[in-house]
């Protein structure tokens, strides 16, 4: 196979062909040039990699739907997006004049003790600047701002700031404050972009979570309605509290209900209809409507009454839901309060008695209401003094994801224990408030505390 060669060069000393043009070292860019091009070489390189980093700090940011975290992470994410040492959020009031809430990110806890009684920032000075001038400000030096009001005493020295406003449905929600770059640098063009790039996605991200906020209320608004308002239960004392799972719109099953019958006892119920939908509240609606008169035969052992409950739900309902349920009853007999309980399916009862201890009423649950109506629902009995308190409570608030379900019903003793001095209501709410369950969940507790015997007219 022949070959094409290329022909020796004509002048082996230069090595140049005489097609190949010579390149003078004069036709070299010059340095200046060289260095325009590093520049603008590291500014790609800068602006790709702000690139990636904001497009993460937009995904973290729009993934959260509690406000006061979006704040905080809004400007935790600001900081570390132009290296900020300081950062804060302000959020103004309905007029827009003022900083109703100013959220200080960055300070280290001896800085934080240096401003212990100074009053957080209003709105003025600079700051008030950017209210009223809502476009981005950049200054190099604060205290030679025209319109710096300097700092109270104690304050951190800020020499810089980046001040971007973040507006929500085109009004003016707050402001994003940056002050002093860790590299000693004013705030320049490039950080500018950046932070108002992310306070478009701010601006998202706070509506969001407003819209998250407004949305949850309404749905617990609505769970409450249909939940009853606990009757006069005297001479019994009693408390109960509900909350709503954490995600947007999750309306649940989870009731409670109780009531003084004739003769002096006092019957308790808590349920929990399985989903998070309105179907599930409105079969709750039903439940607990139908339990409510067949409780009320006094008469009747409370397994019995959730018998004829699951045959009622088999029969009226098009399709019985899935429900679990305890139903207890506190009854004087011997000058002493015996309690009576069947259930379906459902946690135990919790009883804090007079002395201290605490423990749980532990006995087969059976199964819950909906599965096999004509299956007997047994009774447990059980027999506690003057000022327990018998606490019933819905799985929402010991389940803990991937773990087992003891190791939250020990969590609710441990903390049932810590605030069994309070009165029945307030020990509800402070059971939901630091629950060991993680809030996927809604979940509901009643309280009730047996009242003295003496002279009771039907012991």
């Amino acid at each position: 196979m022949a070959v094409d060669r290329q022909s020796p060069p004509d002048d082996d000393s230069t090595g140049h062909g005489p097609d190949e043009p010579y390149t003078s070292l004069l036709d070299l860019p010059l340095s200046s040039d060289l260095n325009r091009i590093g520049e603008q070489l590291h500014a790609l390189a800068r602006a790709q990699s702000t690139l990636q980093e904001l497009l993460q700090a937009v995904m973290n940011i729009t993934g959260e739907l509690e406000l006061p975290t979006v704040l905080r992470r809004i400007v935790r994410t600001a900081m570390d997006l132009v290296g900020a040492r300081y950062g804060a959020m302000g959020v103004l009031d309905q007029e827009g004049r003022l900083l109703e809430e100013f959220i200080p990110l960055g300070l280290t806890s001896k800085e934080l003790a240096g401003l212990e009684g100074v009053e957080l920032p209003r709105g003025r000075g600079l700051l008030g600047h950017l209210i009223h001038h809502p476009e981005p400000l950049r200054v190099k030096d604060i205290a030679r701002h025209p319109e710096s009001a300097g700092f109270p005493p104690g304050h951190p020295p800020m020499r810089s700031l980046l001040g971007v406003a973040i507006s929500v449905r085109g009004r003016v929600y707050g402001n994003l404050y940056l002050s002093e770059r860790k590299d000693g640098q004013p705030f320049d063009r490039h950080d500018e972009g950046v932070i108002r790039a992310l306070a478009g996605t701010a601006g998202v991200a706070i509506e969001n979570a407003r819209l998250y906020q407004q949305v949850r209320h309404s749905s617990e608004q609505f769970q409450r309605l249909l939940l009853p308002r606990l009757p006069d239960l005297r001479p019994f004392t009693a408390g109960a509290a509900y909350r709503p799972a954490n995600a947007p719109a999750a309306v649940g099953g989870d009731w409670y209900d109780a009531m003084v019958l004739p003769g002096g006892a006092c019957a308790a119920v808590i349920g929990d209809v399985v989903g998070h939908d309105l179907r599930a509240a409105a079969d709750m609606s039903q439940i607990r409507n139908m339990l409510r008169a067949l409780y009320f035969d006094r008469h009747a052992p409370p397994g019995v009454s959730l018998a004829r409950l699951d045959r009622i739900m088999n029969a009226a309902l098009d399709e019985a839901p899935i429900a679990t349920a305890l139903l207890a009853r506190l009854e004087p007999v011997d000058r002493a309060w015996r309690l009576r309980w069947s259930s379906a399916g459902h946690p135990p009862p919790l009883v804090l008695l007079p002395d201290g201890q605490v423990r749980y009423l532990d006995h087969e649950p059976g199964i819950p209401l909906g599965v096999a109506p004509d299956l007997h629902r047994p009774d447990h009995c059980d027999v506690l003094p003057t000022d327990s308190t018998v606490v019933l409570f819905t799985d929402g608030l010991v389940e803990i994801p991937g773990q087992p379900l003891d190791r939250g019903l020990d969590a609710l003793a441990v903390t049932a224990s810590r605030f069994a001095g309070l009165s029945p209501d307030e020990l509800c709410r402070a059971l939901i408030t630091h629950r060991p369950g993680d809030g996927h969940d809604d979940k509901a507790v009643i309280a009730l505390r047996t009242p003295p015997l003496t002279n009771w007219p039907h012991t």
